[in-house]
This record gives structure tokens, sequence and C-alpha cells, in this order.
């Protein structure tokens, strides 16, 4: 029975969770952007602590492979690289916009719509009014590419007329904003969870879907772009 130890750091949560084919043992996150480089490692431990699991008896990591926060990202599959290299075990990459859809459940029960009446949108904040999302139908496989769009009142507006769609994720307000679509369900308290992972990471563990350790890259699907701060300008002294 494999335990594995899943990283989520793509979006606002910074978060760890340990589990097996029973289900999750233990989890520890945090909701700060700014903490995850400061307390990855923290979490980590703690929870292995907590559970009595040292790292090396785990038989896998799983990170988030984005789309997501850039840095972020980077913070995360760093530290799941590293602990794989560290202890010798294979490294799965989960996508984030997936895991998300696999923790819906947790927060509405979408089979009061009926199994071929709801899409669900999960999405993940990409500044201004674009976000990272994709459509998956009830049982979780995706009908469209993962991509960047920017939210507009035309937004999913095809499949608006016929169904319902379920928008979830730190993107979801941009949504709600300029569609009024009496189909369109907002979920406002969600939030992205390593504990989602675990069916994802399981299933890649079984296929041994494994990734390079050395040459992983996180999928950030945009280039990052550093954003320059206001200087105060002060004025001359003479």
């Amino acid at each position: 029975m494999p335990t594995i130890l899943c990283i989520e750091t793509g979006s606002n949560v910074c978060s760890v969770a340990l589990g097996n084919e029973k289900g999750i043992l233990g989890v520890k996150e945090v909701c700060d952007e700014k903490a995850h480089s400061s307390l990855l490692n923290v979490l980590i431990n703690d929870l292995c602590n907590e559970k009595k699991v040292t790292l090396p008896e785990i038989d896998a990591v799983a990170v988030s492979k984005g789309p997501g926060s850039y840095t972020g990202l980077r913070i995360g599959v760093s530290m799941a690289k590293g602990i794989c290299y560290a202890i010798s075990k294979p490294l799965i990459a989960v996508g984030s916009l997936e895991s998300m859809v696999y923790g819906i459940d947790d927060y509405i029960n979408v089979n009061q719509f009926g199994r071929e009446e709801v899409f669900l949108c999960p999405m993940i904040d990409a500044r201004r009014m674009e976000v990272y999302t994709a459509l998956f139908n009830f049982q979780k496989h995706p009908l469209t590419e993962v991509k960047a769009l920017v939210v507009d009142g035309s937004t999913f507006e095809s499949r608006l007329k016929s169904k319902k769609v379920v928008f979830f994720g730190n993107g979801a307000a941009k949504c709600r904003e300029v569609i009024s679509n009496t189909n369109a369900m907002f979920v406002d308290d969600f939030s992205p969870s390593a504990r989602f992972m675990l069916p994802l990471a399981m299933l890649a563990y079984e296929e041994k879907d494994f990734k390079d350790v050395a040459y992983f890259e996180p999928f950030y699907l945009k280039n990052f772009v550093a954003v320059k701060g206001k200087n105060k300008v002060l004025p001359s002294q003479k």
C-alpha cells in the first residue's frame, strides 16, 4: 500500500497531505501566498511528525504542476524534486485544475443537477481579468484544454445556454462580476488543497507515470512577468 506525500502550492494556499489507497492520513495547510517559501518545509515536517512517518518511508511525492502562481509552483516543484532526489523515490505531477475538480464534492453535491446537466469549471486567478481554466464533465473528464482566458460577458455563453456551469476557485469571482446567466453557479469558499491530489496521484503511481526528477518543470502556461514597484521619489537635498 503506497504512501504518497502531496504538495500543492499553485495558488494562495500552501498545502501538504499524506495519503494512501485508503484515503487521506493527514493534512497541513496555510492560506497565505507569501508563506510558501518559509512554511512549506515546516508543514511537511509537522505533518510527518504528527503521523509518525519519516520521509524515507513514503513511496512517492506528488506535486501540483500548474498552471498557477509562477513563484508558488517553483517553490513546490523544487521542494518535491529535492525530497525525491534525497530519498530516491519517484516524482508524480498532478494538474492543478484536475485536482480542484476532485475536490468540488467536498463543497457541493454535484448529483443534485443530474449526471448530464452540469459542467465543472475550476478557475485559478491569473491577475487582472484573466484566469487559468478548463471545462470538465460530471465524471471529471476534461472537455477542453487548459488555457488562460480573459473573462467577459460572453464567457462560456454557449455552454450556459444548455447546461449549468459550476465555477469555483480563486478566479471564479471574476466571472461572478460579468456573468449573469441563471445557469451559472458560483462556489465562493472553495480552496485548492493537497488532499484533492491523492486520487490522481494514486492512479499515476499505479500506472508508473513518473517524472524525471532532474528535468521536470512546472506547467506555467504563461511566461513570468516581473512587475516593477513604484519608487518613491525623495526631494533632492541641497
